[in-house]
């Protein structure tokens, strides 16, 4: 699969281990090159069309939807493509092309990535 960038929000340490970007919110606060990064996924999120396509790509059967299946959002697929590409661009979407369809992936370890921001450092 590829990517038009290198995931930001993760780093991976060794075959099932992740390590977030940034430290838990409640741990310390943000340098602001954290920040820089998990602003651009919250921001890609922040979207209600692309929340609505990471979810739906998220929760897809097999871990991957084509995007012929997702497109179903209530705007354009011209919008839908954009959309896509902002998810990829912050490192939450993977893709790869089969012919004419574009399959899209949220890589496990970027869901457990963003869970592990959002968690109790205590916790």
């Amino acid at each position: 699969m590829s990517n038009a960038k290198a995931l930001p929000l993760i780093e991976t340490t060794g075959p099932g281990a992740v390590t977030p970007c940034c430290p838990p919110l409640t741990e310390r606060p943000m340098s602001a090159a954290e920040a820089e990064i998990a602003a651009l996924m919250f921001k890609a999120l922040g979207d209600p069309v692309r929340l609505r396509l990471f979810s739906a790509v998220a929760s897809h059967e097999g871990g991957e939807a084509c995007v012929c299946d997702i497109s179903d959002v209530g705007v354009s697929q011209p919008t839908v493509s954009h959309h896509l590409k902002k998810l990829k661009e912050a490192g939450l979407l993977t893709s790869e092309r089969r012919g004419t369809w574009v399959y899209y992936r949220v890589e496990p370890a970027v869901l457990a990535a963003m869970g592990k921001i959002l968690v109790s450092s205590s916790g």
